[in-house]
């Protein structure tokens, strides 16, 4: 294929956003977009200028030229959605969280490796350039040797009402939580040896603001919190031996700024320039596509799986229970 045709299940905001920068992005085409009515898919065709509108997600799943599907619906609907576009055997590009719970993504992933299609969890941070520039500095040891870091997700979020919704899967941990808990696994690793957490609750039940604190089997420190209801920085800092370094937005690169043990600083740099910072995530599944691969190395399927098996852990000591889990 001379590019590659991208189909969006989902006609929300986050949908939009990938349709922005799938425009602005060569060797890709913004080809589909399906929701659960005609109208809303054709009010999006138009905005954003698909080509085919489908009022169901069956029926642009059965269009053969639909290279690579992206989820963009609530996290509730994941598995169902990814389950779907697996039948069809298209390859799916999912939004975070990957699904509700780890007993869904491994129902999720078990079906992709049974029917070898390729799928992903579009958790952009991983994808993004600043990563390795981030861990270069570490390896380097431009701050001794890391052994703190915390790391702060926060938006007044509380008007949206799927964010406090049990039966959309809602709560700070799927939708914010996870951008602090990927930080920490980025650069401190899954050796985990001991955590501690709580949580504030909404009226209808789930995770208002959290904080969740993590002992490593080597000694290193994590603390992360994340909060509907506030505004906060979202800053990311790891502190070495020797010095540390300040990450701008962990939720979507800006910029990271190293210090010495005297707090001076001796390096700044800022992210590369981008369209909106999906494109790596996309890049990464038509690299992964071309080699034949199922999987994106930036977010292997067991990474996934650890990952969704650490929020559920952190909900069931808050008693956090969705609906349909019950």
């Amino acid at each position: 294929m001379s590019r590659m045709r991208i189909g969006i299940m989902g006609a929300g905001n986050i949908a939009g956003t990938m349709a922005k920068t799938v425009k602005g992005m060569k060797g890709v085409a913004l080809y589909a977009i399906a929701s659960r009515t005609k109208e809303k898919a054709e009010v999006f065709a138009k905005q954003y200028g698909v080509k085919k509108a489908y009022g169901s997600y069956e029926e642009m799943l059965q269009d053969d030229k639909v290279d690579l599907v992206y989820i963009a619906t609530p996290h509730s609907e994941h598995r169902d959605n990814a389950m779907l576009c697996i039948k069809y055997k298209k390859p799916v590009l999912c939004e975070k969280a990957f699904t509700a719970n780890a007993k869904q993504a491994k129902e999720v992933l078990a079906y992709a490796e049974q029917e070898k299609v390729f799928i992903t969890e579009a958790i952009w941070t991983r994808y993004m350039p600043m990563v390795d520039m981030i861990k270069e500095v570490l390896e380097q040891g431009m701050i001794g040797r890391p052994m703190f870091l915390s790391a702060n997700l926060s938006y007044p979020l509380e008007h949206v009402q799927r964010m406090s919704d049990p039966a959309l899967a809602g709560g700070s941990l799927l939708d914010l939580g996870v951008y602090p808990i990927n930080f920490a696994s980025i650069f401190f690793g899954t050796n985990i040896a001991k955590v501690s957490s709580f949580c504030t609750y909404t009226e209808t039940g789930v995770d208002r603001q959290e904080t969740i604190t993590i002992q490593y089997g080597d000694g290193k420190v994590a603390c992360l919190t994340a909060s509907q209801c506030c505004v906060g920085d979202r800053k990311g800092i790891i502190q070495g031996t020797a010095g540390f370094i300040v990450i701008e937005n962990i939720n979507n690169y800006e910029s990271f700024t190293v210090y010495d043990s005297n707090r001076k600083k001796v390096l700044h740099k800022k992210a590369p320039k981008q369209i909106t910072g999906y494109e790596y995530e996309v890049s990464a599944c038509m690299q992964a596509l071309k080699k034949g691969a199922l999987e994106c190395p930036q977010m292997p399927h067991q990474e996934t799986i650890r990952v969704m098996e650490f929020m559920d852990s952190l909900r069931e000591e808050w008693g956090v229970v969705y609906p349909f889990e019950k």
